[in-house]
């Protein structure tokens, strides 16, 4: 028998939230320049705060040589020419 929670399930479901006046006012300001609903701003906001909440708790594991090849990298000095481009691209606050 098939679970009736799919991944092709596009059922959604009421979140409740209360919030301050203040901090509804700027969610609808934000949402507004982007020209998104409330609730679209809110739900792509809450799924981008819990990717990368689960992003950060990803562990990588690997062998001793790979670690110390990589804090090798690390220690390097930056060069080449995107580092050099980057260091020679004016700087807003000195203008």
């Amino acid at each position: 028998m098939p679970d009736k929670h799919t991944l092709t399930d596009n059922q959604t479901h009421a979140v409740n939230l209360r919030v301050r006046h203040d901090i509804r006012s700027l969610i609808d300001r934000a949402a507004k320049a982007q020209g998104k609903t409330r609730s679209d701003f809110m739900i792509d906001a809450a799924r981008r705060a819990a990717e990368e909440s689960l992003l950060d708790q990803a562990l990588v594991q690997v062998d001793p040589a790979t670690y110390a090849q990589f804090l090798e990298v690390l220690d390097l000095p930056p060069s080449g020419e995107g580092f050099a481009r980057l260091m020679n691209a004016p700087r807003p606050w000195d203008k």
